[in-house]
Protein backbone atom coordinates (compact mmCIF):
# COMPACT_ATOMS: atom_id res chain seq x y z
CA UNK A 1 0.00 0.00 0.00
CA UNK A 2 1.37 3.35 -1.10
CA UNK A 3 -0.04 6.80 -1.23
CA UNK A 4 0.29 9.29 -4.23
CA UNK A 5 -1.21 12.80 -3.25
CA UNK A 6 -4.76 11.31 -2.53
CA UNK A 7 -4.70 8.42 -4.48
CA UNK A 8 -4.84 4.94 -3.12
CA UNK A 9 -2.91 2.85 -4.35
CA UNK A 10 -3.17 -1.23 -3.82
CA UNK A 11 -1.03 -3.79 -4.98
CA UNK A 12 -0.59 -7.02 -4.01
CA UNK A 13 2.56 -9.37 -5.96
CA UNK A 14 3.46 -12.99 -4.72
CA UNK A 15 6.45 -14.78 -5.68
CA UNK A 16 7.70 -11.67 -8.06
CA UNK A 17 10.57 -12.31 -9.87
CA UNK A 18 13.63 -10.43 -8.52
CA UNK A 19 14.84 -9.22 -11.37
CA UNK A 20 11.75 -7.18 -11.90
CA UNK A 21 11.44 -5.69 -8.48
CA UNK A 22 13.86 -2.86 -9.10
CA UNK A 23 11.73 -0.94 -11.68
CA UNK A 24 8.57 -2.05 -10.13
CA UNK A 25 9.53 -0.56 -6.74
CA UNK A 26 11.12 2.79 -8.20
CA UNK A 27 7.63 3.26 -9.37
CA UNK A 28 6.22 2.96 -6.38
CA UNK A 29 8.71 4.24 -3.86
CA UNK A 30 10.49 6.76 -6.08
CA UNK A 31 13.89 5.92 -4.54
CA UNK A 32 16.56 4.19 -6.20
CA UNK A 33 15.96 0.88 -7.41
CA UNK A 34 15.86 -1.52 -4.68
CA UNK A 35 14.54 -5.02 -4.32
CA UNK A 36 13.25 -4.12 -0.43
CA UNK A 37 11.37 -0.80 0.14
CA UNK A 38 12.81 1.78 2.12
CA UNK A 39 11.10 1.15 5.99
CA UNK A 40 12.53 -2.42 4.93
CA UNK A 41 15.96 -0.76 5.55
CA UNK A 42 15.39 0.90 8.87
CA UNK A 43 14.06 0.23 12.20
CA UNK A 44 10.39 1.12 11.20
CA UNK A 45 8.87 -2.70 12.85
CA UNK A 46 11.54 -2.49 15.73
CA UNK A 47 9.97 -0.66 18.20
CA UNK A 48 11.98 1.98 20.08
CA UNK A 49 10.34 1.16 23.37
CA UNK A 50 10.48 -2.42 23.26
CA UNK A 51 14.02 -2.10 22.88
CA UNK A 52 14.32 -0.15 25.73
CA UNK A 53 12.63 -1.86 27.83
CA UNK A 54 14.98 -5.30 26.60
CA UNK A 55 17.63 -3.38 27.49
CA UNK A 56 16.84 -2.34 30.84
CA UNK A 57 15.71 -6.12 31.68
CA UNK A 58 19.06 -7.14 30.65
CA UNK A 59 20.60 -4.67 32.95
CA UNK A 60 18.35 -6.16 35.75
CA UNK A 61 19.11 -9.18 34.78
CA UNK A 62 15.18 -10.48 34.46
CA UNK A 63 14.96 -14.11 34.30
CA UNK A 64 11.91 -14.54 32.49
CA UNK A 65 10.73 -12.85 29.02
CA UNK A 66 7.35 -13.57 27.46
CA UNK A 67 6.83 -12.78 23.43
CA UNK A 68 2.75 -12.65 22.58
CA UNK A 69 1.71 -12.69 19.19
CA UNK A 70 0.48 -9.49 18.31
CA UNK A 71 -1.90 -7.78 17.30
CA UNK A 72 -4.08 -11.24 18.51
CA UNK A 73 -6.43 -11.77 21.14
CA UNK A 74 -5.18 -14.87 22.10
CA UNK A 75 -2.14 -13.51 22.16
CA UNK A 76 -2.86 -10.59 24.48
CA UNK A 77 -5.04 -12.31 26.76
CA UNK A 78 -2.00 -15.47 26.65
CA UNK A 79 0.20 -12.03 27.53
CA UNK A 80 -2.23 -11.41 30.75
CA UNK A 81 -2.18 -14.79 32.12
CA UNK A 82 1.55 -14.34 32.01
CA UNK A 83 1.42 -11.58 33.77
CA UNK A 84 -0.65 -12.24 36.69
CA UNK A 85 1.07 -15.38 37.35
CA UNK A 86 4.34 -13.71 37.78
CA UNK A 87 2.71 -10.60 39.59
CA UNK A 88 1.14 -13.58 41.90
CA UNK A 89 4.78 -14.59 42.59
CA UNK A 90 6.60 -11.67 42.72
CA UNK A 91 8.89 -12.73 39.82
CA UNK A 92 10.48 -10.33 37.48
CA UNK A 93 9.56 -10.64 33.85
CA UNK A 94 9.83 -8.94 30.85
CA UNK A 95 6.42 -9.21 28.18
CA UNK A 96 6.66 -7.88 24.89
CA UNK A 97 4.22 -7.42 21.64
CA UNK A 98 6.03 -9.81 19.03
CA UNK A 99 4.64 -9.61 15.13
CA UNK A 100 4.66 -13.45 14.22
CA UNK A 101 4.43 -12.63 10.69
CA UNK A 102 6.09 -9.47 8.81
CA UNK A 103 4.08 -7.75 6.42
CA UNK A 104 6.83 -8.27 4.20
CA UNK A 105 8.60 -11.43 3.20
CA UNK A 106 11.85 -10.66 1.48
CA UNK A 107 12.73 -14.12 1.15
CA UNK A 108 10.06 -14.84 -1.17
CA UNK A 109 9.69 -11.38 -2.51
CA UNK A 110 6.27 -10.72 -1.25
CA UNK A 111 4.44 -8.19 -1.15
CA UNK A 112 0.51 -7.41 0.01
CA UNK A 113 -1.05 -3.97 1.17
CA UNK A 114 -4.32 -2.33 0.56
CA UNK A 115 -5.00 1.55 1.78
CA UNK A 116 -7.81 1.86 4.04
CA UNK A 117 -8.85 4.17 6.44
CA UNK A 118 -9.74 3.14 10.62
CA UNK A 119 -9.47 -0.43 11.55
CA UNK A 120 -12.54 -1.62 10.19
CA UNK A 121 -14.23 -4.95 11.08
CA UNK A 122 -14.52 -7.18 7.76
CA UNK A 123 -18.61 -8.26 7.27
CA UNK A 124 -17.60 -10.58 4.91
CA UNK A 125 -16.22 -12.56 6.98
CA UNK A 126 -17.48 -12.24 11.14
CA UNK A 127 -13.60 -12.76 12.63
CA UNK A 128 -11.32 -10.31 10.35
CA UNK A 129 -10.39 -6.86 10.64
CA UNK A 130 -8.65 -5.05 8.36
CA UNK A 131 -6.02 -1.96 9.43
CA UNK A 132 -4.87 0.78 8.20
CA UNK A 133 -1.04 1.25 6.82
CA UNK A 134 1.72 1.85 8.02
CA UNK A 135 0.26 -0.36 11.11
CA UNK A 136 2.47 -1.15 14.12
CA UNK A 137 4.70 -4.30 13.23
CA UNK A 138 7.00 -5.10 16.49
CA UNK A 139 9.93 -7.31 15.56
CA UNK A 140 13.19 -8.72 16.88
CA UNK A 141 16.18 -10.29 16.30
CA UNK A 142 17.62 -13.34 18.51
CA UNK A 143 20.41 -10.91 19.47
CA UNK A 144 17.98 -8.03 20.58
CA UNK A 145 17.00 -10.58 23.39
CA UNK A 146 20.24 -11.45 24.96
CA UNK A 147 19.76 -11.11 28.28
CA UNK A 148 22.35 -12.17 31.13
CA UNK A 149 20.70 -14.65 33.41
CA UNK A 150 17.90 -15.12 31.09
CA UNK A 151 16.19 -18.85 32.70
CA UNK A 152 12.99 -19.25 30.64
CA UNK A 153 11.52 -17.71 27.67
CA UNK A 154 7.84 -18.00 26.70
CA UNK A 155 6.40 -17.67 22.35
CA UNK A 156 2.41 -17.69 23.53
CA UNK A 157 0.12 -17.82 20.51
CA UNK A 158 3.09 -18.71 17.77
CA UNK A 159 6.49 -20.40 17.28
CA UNK A 160 8.35 -17.18 16.37
CA UNK A 161 10.30 -17.05 12.88
CA UNK A 162 11.67 -19.94 11.87
CA UNK A 163 14.27 -21.41 13.55
CA UNK A 164 13.70 -18.30 16.34
CA UNK A 165 12.87 -20.36 19.34
CA UNK A 166 15.25 -22.94 18.81
CA UNK A 167 18.26 -20.33 18.80
CA UNK A 168 16.97 -19.18 22.28
CA UNK A 169 16.97 -22.75 23.54
CA UNK A 170 20.85 -22.96 22.60
CA UNK A 171 21.48 -21.25 25.83
CA UNK A 172 21.67 -24.13 28.30
CA UNK A 173 20.41 -22.48 31.19
CA UNK A 174 17.50 -21.00 29.29
CA UNK A 175 13.77 -23.31 29.08
CA UNK A 176 11.63 -22.45 26.17
CA UNK A 177 8.16 -23.07 25.87
CA UNK A 178 5.64 -22.55 23.16
CA UNK A 179 2.07 -22.65 22.98
CA UNK A 180 -0.04 -22.01 19.53
CA UNK A 181 -2.95 -23.49 17.93
CA UNK A 182 -2.70 -23.24 14.09
CA UNK A 183 -2.24 -26.24 12.00
CA UNK A 184 0.31 -24.07 9.86
CA UNK A 185 2.86 -24.02 12.88
CA UNK A 186 2.76 -27.91 12.54
CA UNK A 187 5.55 -27.65 9.74
CA UNK A 188 7.81 -25.86 11.87
CA UNK A 189 8.16 -27.66 14.58
CA UNK A 190 11.77 -29.18 15.12
CA UNK A 191 11.03 -33.39 15.37
CA UNK A 192 11.09 -34.46 19.08
CA UNK A 193 14.33 -36.32 18.20
CA UNK A 194 16.15 -33.22 17.12
CA UNK A 195 14.87 -30.63 19.54
CA UNK A 196 16.70 -29.68 22.55
CA UNK A 197 15.61 -30.41 25.77
CA UNK A 198 14.88 -27.10 26.95
CA UNK A 199 12.21 -26.91 24.32
CA UNK A 200 8.82 -27.36 24.88
CA UNK A 201 6.00 -26.68 21.88
CA UNK A 202 2.69 -27.17 22.60
CA UNK A 203 0.36 -27.12 19.84
CA UNK A 204 -3.25 -28.20 19.97
CA UNK A 205 -5.39 -27.82 17.52
CA UNK A 206 -8.39 -28.44 19.43
CA UNK A 207 -8.02 -25.69 21.42
CA UNK A 208 -7.05 -21.80 21.72
CA UNK A 209 -3.47 -20.48 23.00
CA UNK A 210 -5.22 -18.23 25.46
CA UNK A 211 -6.97 -20.77 26.82
CA UNK A 212 -3.69 -23.23 26.99
CA UNK A 213 -1.47 -20.41 28.84
CA UNK A 214 -4.94 -19.84 30.95
CA UNK A 215 -4.86 -23.54 31.73
CA UNK A 216 -0.87 -23.75 32.09
CA UNK A 217 -0.57 -20.94 34.56
CA UNK A 218 -3.21 -21.93 36.54
CA UNK A 219 -2.03 -25.21 36.97
CA UNK A 220 1.63 -24.11 37.56
CA UNK A 221 0.24 -22.13 40.84
CA UNK A 222 -1.53 -25.21 41.62
CA UNK A 223 1.41 -27.16 41.19
CA UNK A 224 3.71 -25.09 43.40
CA UNK A 225 1.74 -25.53 46.33
CA UNK A 226 2.55 -21.79 47.16
CA UNK A 227 -0.70 -20.53 49.55
CA UNK A 228 -1.69 -17.44 46.79
CA UNK A 229 -5.24 -16.62 45.47
CA UNK A 230 -6.16 -18.08 42.10
CA UNK A 231 -4.88 -16.88 38.41
CA UNK A 232 -8.16 -14.99 38.22
CA UNK A 233 -10.30 -13.28 40.64
CA UNK A 234 -13.08 -15.35 41.65
CA UNK A 235 -15.52 -12.13 40.54
CA UNK A 236 -13.76 -12.25 37.19
CA UNK A 237 -13.34 -15.72 36.66
CA UNK A 238 -16.98 -16.85 34.61
CA UNK A 239 -16.53 -13.70 33.24
CA UNK A 240 -12.95 -13.90 31.57
CA UNK A 241 -13.74 -17.71 30.45
CA UNK A 242 -16.63 -16.69 28.38
CA UNK A 243 -14.42 -14.22 26.88
CA UNK A 244 -11.61 -16.89 26.18
CA UNK A 245 -14.51 -19.18 24.88
CA UNK A 246 -15.85 -16.77 21.94
CA UNK A 247 -12.10 -15.64 21.25
CA UNK A 248 -11.49 -19.53 20.89
CA UNK A 249 -14.75 -19.90 18.70
CA UNK A 250 -13.14 -17.35 16.35
CA UNK A 251 -9.51 -19.04 16.28
CA UNK A 252 -10.45 -22.61 15.75
CA UNK A 253 -12.89 -21.50 13.03
CA UNK A 254 -15.88 -22.99 14.61
CA UNK A 255 -18.15 -20.05 14.72
CA UNK A 256 -20.93 -22.20 16.51
CA UNK A 257 -21.30 -19.88 19.50
CA UNK A 258 -24.48 -18.33 19.71
CA UNK A 259 -23.48 -14.24 18.22
CA UNK A 260 -20.67 -15.28 17.16
CA UNK A 261 -20.31 -12.55 14.47
CA UNK A 262 -21.42 -9.92 16.73
CA UNK A 263 -18.70 -11.16 19.31
CA UNK A 264 -16.06 -10.55 16.88
CA UNK A 265 -16.96 -6.93 15.45
CA UNK A 266 -17.85 -6.01 19.01
CA UNK A 267 -14.58 -6.67 20.06
CA UNK A 268 -12.18 -5.56 16.89
CA UNK A 269 -12.06 -2.15 18.11
CA UNK A 270 -9.57 -3.68 21.11
CA UNK A 271 -7.38 -4.76 18.60
CA UNK A 272 -5.51 -1.31 18.23
CA UNK A 273 -4.87 -0.99 22.26
CA UNK A 274 -3.15 -4.85 22.51
CA UNK A 275 0.65 -3.46 22.79
CA UNK A 276 1.28 -3.99 26.41
CA UNK A 277 4.38 -1.46 25.95
CA UNK A 278 2.82 1.81 24.16
CA UNK A 279 -0.66 0.88 26.43
CA UNK A 280 0.12 0.53 30.04
CA UNK A 281 -3.17 -0.37 30.44
CA UNK A 282 -3.86 -3.30 28.54
CA UNK A 283 -4.05 -6.19 31.75
CA UNK A 284 -6.69 -4.07 32.97
CA UNK A 285 -8.71 -3.32 29.86
CA UNK A 286 -8.55 -7.17 29.13
CA UNK A 287 -9.89 -7.98 32.88
CA UNK A 288 -12.90 -5.65 32.54
CA UNK A 289 -14.58 -7.39 29.16
CA UNK A 290 -17.40 -9.09 29.00
CA UNK A 291 -18.90 -10.74 26.12
CA UNK A 292 -22.40 -9.79 26.54
CA UNK A 293 -21.18 -6.08 26.48
CA UNK A 294 -19.08 -6.73 23.37
CA UNK A 295 -22.18 -9.04 21.72
CA UNK A 296 -24.52 -5.92 22.31
CA UNK A 297 -21.96 -3.41 20.65
CA UNK A 298 -21.85 -5.52 17.65
CA UNK A 299 -25.12 -5.86 17.40
CA UNK A 300 -25.73 -2.49 17.38
CA UNK A 301 -23.04 -2.35 14.98
CA UNK A 302 -24.91 -5.01 12.45
CA UNK A 303 -28.40 -3.42 12.96
CA UNK A 304 -26.83 0.03 11.92
CA UNK A 305 -25.59 -1.36 8.65
CA UNK A 306 -28.43 -3.54 7.95
CA UNK A 307 -31.11 -0.38 8.63
CA UNK A 308 -28.70 1.53 6.20
CA UNK A 309 -28.87 -1.20 3.38
CA UNK A 310 -32.67 -1.66 4.11
CA UNK A 311 -33.13 1.71 2.02
CA UNK A 312 -31.44 0.05 -1.24
CA UNK A 313 -33.75 -2.87 -1.16
CA UNK A 314 -36.85 -1.24 -2.82
CA UNK A 315 -34.65 0.03 -5.51
CA UNK A 316 -33.89 -3.54 -6.50
CA UNK A 317 -34.21 -4.93 -10.21
CA UNK A 318 -34.01 -8.19 -11.98
CA UNK A 319 -30.79 -9.21 -14.13
CA UNK A 320 -29.94 -12.47 -15.58
CA UNK A 321 -26.20 -13.91 -14.56
CA UNK A 322 -24.36 -14.43 -17.37
CA UNK A 323 -26.90 -13.60 -19.51
CA UNK A 324 -29.14 -16.04 -18.13
CA UNK A 325 -26.73 -19.03 -18.18
CA UNK A 326 -26.31 -18.93 -13.81
CA UNK A 327 -30.12 -18.16 -13.60
CA UNK A 328 -31.70 -15.02 -12.89
CA UNK A 329 -31.18 -12.90 -9.05
CA UNK A 330 -32.15 -9.50 -7.78
CA UNK A 331 -29.45 -6.45 -8.24
CA UNK A 332 -29.37 -3.16 -6.81
CA UNK A 333 -26.62 -0.23 -7.77
CA UNK A 334 -24.91 1.26 -4.43
CA UNK A 335 -22.08 3.49 -6.13
CA UNK A 336 -20.46 5.30 -3.24
CA UNK A 337 -21.85 3.01 -0.79
CA UNK A 338 -19.73 -0.21 -1.61
CA UNK A 339 -18.93 -0.66 2.12
CA UNK A 340 -22.33 -1.71 2.84
CA UNK A 341 -22.54 -4.45 0.02
CA UNK A 342 -22.26 -7.31 2.26
CA UNK A 343 -25.02 -5.82 3.77
CA UNK A 344 -27.26 -5.32 1.04
CA UNK A 345 -26.29 -8.54 -0.90
CA UNK A 346 -27.24 -10.94 1.66
CA UNK A 347 -30.74 -9.30 2.02
CA UNK A 348 -31.47 -9.33 -1.93
CA UNK A 349 -30.51 -12.82 -1.83
CA UNK A 350 -33.41 -13.64 1.07
CA UNK A 351 -35.66 -11.49 -1.43
CA UNK A 352 -34.83 -13.12 -4.59
CA UNK A 353 -36.34 -16.34 -3.25
CA UNK A 354 -38.99 -14.85 -1.98
CA UNK A 355 -39.56 -13.61 -5.93
CA UNK A 356 -38.49 -17.54 -7.26
CA UNK A 357 -35.28 -16.38 -8.39
CA UNK A 358 -31.89 -17.75 -7.28
CA UNK A 359 -30.80 -17.48 -3.48
CA UNK A 360 -28.23 -14.20 -4.61
CA UNK A 361 -28.25 -10.67 -4.19
CA UNK A 362 -25.61 -8.68 -6.62
CA UNK A 363 -24.62 -5.25 -5.64
CA UNK A 364 -22.99 -3.22 -8.63
CA UNK A 365 -20.86 -0.25 -8.00
CA UNK A 366 -18.22 1.98 -9.63
CA UNK A 367 -14.88 1.45 -8.30
CA UNK A 368 -12.07 3.04 -9.66
CA UNK A 369 -13.53 3.54 -12.89
CA UNK A 370 -14.84 0.07 -13.21
CA UNK A 371 -17.63 -1.51 -12.67
CA UNK A 372 -18.15 -3.95 -10.02
CA UNK A 373 -20.34 -6.64 -9.23
CA UNK A 374 -20.41 -8.27 -5.59
CA UNK A 375 -22.70 -11.69 -5.57
CA UNK A 376 -23.65 -12.76 -1.74
CA UNK A 377 -25.89 -15.43 -0.80
CA UNK A 378 -27.09 -16.92 2.50
CA UNK A 379 -27.74 -20.51 0.99
CA UNK A 380 -25.38 -22.72 1.90
CA UNK A 381 -26.26 -24.86 -1.14
CA UNK A 382 -25.22 -22.20 -3.39
CA UNK A 383 -22.05 -21.30 -4.70
CA UNK A 384 -21.34 -17.27 -6.07
CA UNK A 385 -18.57 -17.99 -7.09
CA UNK A 386 -18.68 -19.85 -10.33
CA UNK A 387 -20.30 -16.56 -11.47
CA UNK A 388 -17.62 -14.81 -10.34
CA UNK A 389 -14.68 -17.01 -11.90
CA UNK A 390 -16.38 -17.19 -14.95
CA UNK A 391 -15.95 -13.67 -15.08
CA UNK A 392 -12.28 -12.93 -14.05
CA UNK A 393 -13.15 -12.79 -10.15
CA UNK A 394 -13.33 -15.13 -7.06
CA UNK A 395 -14.22 -15.62 -3.76
CA UNK A 396 -16.17 -17.78 -1.57
CA UNK A 397 -19.41 -19.83 -2.21
CA UNK A 398 -21.19 -17.25 -0.40
CA UNK A 399 -18.87 -14.06 -1.00
CA UNK A 400 -17.88 -12.75 -4.31
CA UNK A 401 -17.07 -10.35 -6.94
CA UNK A 402 -15.76 -9.53 -10.12
CA UNK A 403 -15.34 -6.87 -12.41
CA UNK A 404 -17.75 -6.72 -15.49
CA UNK A 405 -17.65 -4.51 -18.63
CA UNK A 406 -20.33 -1.92 -18.74
CA UNK A 407 -21.66 -3.36 -22.22
CA UNK A 408 -21.79 -6.67 -20.69
CA UNK A 409 -23.59 -5.59 -17.44
CA UNK A 410 -25.98 -3.74 -19.94
CA UNK A 411 -26.68 -6.75 -21.80
CA UNK A 412 -27.94 -8.51 -18.86
CA UNK A 413 -30.34 -5.74 -18.22
CA UNK A 414 -31.23 -5.73 -21.52
CA UNK A 415 -32.01 -9.27 -22.12
CA UNK A 416 -33.96 -9.20 -18.72
CA UNK A 417 -35.90 -6.53 -19.69
CA UNK A 418 -36.84 -7.68 -23.73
Amino acid sequence: MNKVGNRSLKFDLKNFPSASMGPLLLRLWGRTASRFPPFSRVRSFRSDAALEAIAKAAEERVPNVVLYNYPSFSGAFSALFAHLFHTRLRLPCLILPFSSVAPLRFHRFYLSASLISPPTPCLQCCHSVIFPLPFEFLFFRIEDLYVEGLERCYFLDFLGPKGFAAAVSRRPTCEVLCFDHRKSSLRHIIPTEDRPKNLSVRVNLEKSSSIAVYEYFSSRLVDMEISCEDLLELKDRSRIEMVLKYIEDGDLRRWSLPDIRAFNIGISEWRSKLNCITNPYMYEQLLEMNSLELIAKGTDFIASRENAANKYLDKSFKIRLGRGLYGECLAVRADGNSNLSDEIGKQLSMRSVAAGLRPIGAVIYMQRNNLKMCLRTTDGATDTSEVSKAYGGGGSPSSSSFMIRMDEYNKWRLVNSS
